[in-house]
């Protein structure tokens, strides 16, 4: 039965060309062999981040050049994203620091607002949808409480939510999330708190493990049944993944806390440790992981060629669904010129830019990487168990919920490679893979 070969090689310009293939014998030595019977995690899907600062963006486009830009990350010809991410009050990547209850006194909530939510992300979240034709699932994540409420009485620089006002804290959070479902917003998920290790000059806040528990147990798990949302599943830590392995201990070792906690979030800013993930995943079987958020840092990648940045993705997104993640959401899904907008100046590059002058945007390198994976790995497809040769070509294989099946693999080398992909031990799928270059083959069951 044949299979259809998707390639790309930014270093030649190509970029999702496609061709067949026969199935013939494997005599190539790169080969990569794929085991259906090994099913593994479930796959919900792919996405972006709705941040204030690229909705902001979006509206700087005409109507025209904005439809193209959503349709590229939404529609059939573009990414097929079925997911997004929202900050809940404001982020790094919010026009200024807001929270949607400045009111010390108000104790029922009833100056709650989403003003800023409707003016950015509500408006382009709901095309989003209209391009695809289907729900986009969110994730929503908060970067800090409102300052009244935590100890340092700002929402910069970390501090920590205030004992006294977890619970209102909690229902806020809660009312967010049944305000965006009110608007025709599938919200799906929740982390507790983004980074909640790190002290930032932007929105943040800190919890310890322990807290990170409680918290859900006591205030958030029982806040969104209380408004409706108890479906909505609640991850932790929604930090780096070197820790993860003791904060899922900690935090689960609080009495209640796996009742109310579905998963684990994780971000990719120190570096791979997907054996992380997979001892997670061993330990904690009946929760999900997922990575939530990573970017191309102009502090720590500035001067990175657009190739090295598309395969930095890649590589990421292949070791963290081997390591057993059930979903994956880049960070802004638009940015200007420079990076921003950023109300601290913490700039980093987005798979769609604005040009500097002029209503128009530039396509970057990653973003035809990250289609290798959003494009072909449908939402309810089983990752499938896979090894490869060497670390020459790396690789991860799934099957579809129709179930055809797949693999996609990268070539970080210099040199161009003889591929073969194959799930028995005679015949597979052979090519020749270009230096720096990634493909996914897919082929019926």
């Amino acid at each position: 039965m044949k299979a259809t070969l998707t390639i790309t090689d930014l270093e030649n310009n190509i970029k999702w060309q496609q061709s067949e293939l026969e199935p013939e014998a494997v005599d190539c030595i790169h080969q990569v062999s794929v085991y259906p019977f090994m099913r593994r995690q479930t796959i919900h899907g792919f996405g972006g981040a709705f941040t204030e600062a690229a909705a902001w963006c979006c509206g700087q486009l005409s109507e025209e050049k904005r439809r193209q830009v959503l349709h590229a990350y939404f529609g059939d010809e573009g990414l097929r994203y079925t997911m997004g991410r929202v900050h809940m009050n404001s982020c790094d990547f919010s026009l200024g620091n807001y929270a949607c209850v400045e009111d010390p006194t108000d104790e029922n909530l009833e100056s709650f607002t989403a003003a800023r939510d409707e003016k950015y992300m509500i408006p382009m979240i709901l095309e989003a949808q209209d391009i695809a034709g289907r729900p986009i699932d969110l994730m929503l994540s908060p970067w800090s409480p409102p300052a009244f409420m935590k100890t340092n009485g700002e929402m910069n620089h970390g501090g920590s939510l205030k004992p006294e006002y977890r619970s209102r804290w909690a229902a806020c959070m809660a009312k967010f999330a049944a305000y965006y479902r009110g608007r025709g917003c599938s919200v799906k998920l929740m982390s507790i708190q983004n980074e909640p290790a790190a002290v930032q000059t932007w929105d943040s806040c800190i919890y310890t493990a322990k807290e990170e528990g409680e918290f859900a147990r006591d205030e958030l798990f029982p806040a969104l049944r209380a408004a409706g949302c108890g479906d909505i599943r609640i991850l932790a830590w929604d930090h780096n993944k070197e820790v993860l392995p003791y904060r899922a201990r900690e935090t689960m070792a609080v009495p209640g806390a796996e009742e109310a906690i579905g998963g684990f979030a994780v971000h990719w800013y120190t570096g791979d440790h997907f054996d992380a993930l997979r001892l997670v995943r061993e330990e904690w079987r009946g929760k999900e992981l997922w990575f939530t958020e990573g970017c191309v840092e102009y502090s720590r990648f500035d001067g990175m060629s657009h190739g090295k940045k598309a395969e930095m993705y890649a590589h990421d997104m292949i070791g963290n669904l081997n390591g057993g993640v059930s979903g994956s959401l880049d960070w802004n899904l638009v940015l200007d010129a420079a990076g921003g907008p950023n109300h601290v100046g913490n700039f980093c590059e987005a798979p769609i830019m604005l040009n500097e002058a002029g209503d128009n945007y530039r396509i970057m390198g990653e973003y035809y990487y990250i289609g290798h994976f959003s494009r072909f790995i449908r939402p309810g497809a089983v990752c499938l168990g896979s090894s490869v040769y060497s670390a020459a070509v790396e690789a991860v294989a799934f099957e579809n919920p129709d179930g055809s099946r797949g693999a996609v693999l990268l070539n970080r080398t210099g040199e161009s490679l003889p591929v073969s992909v194959t799930q028995d031990a005679n015949k597979g799928y052979c090519f020749e893979m270009q230096a720096h270059s990634i493909a996914t083959v897919c082929w019926k069951a």
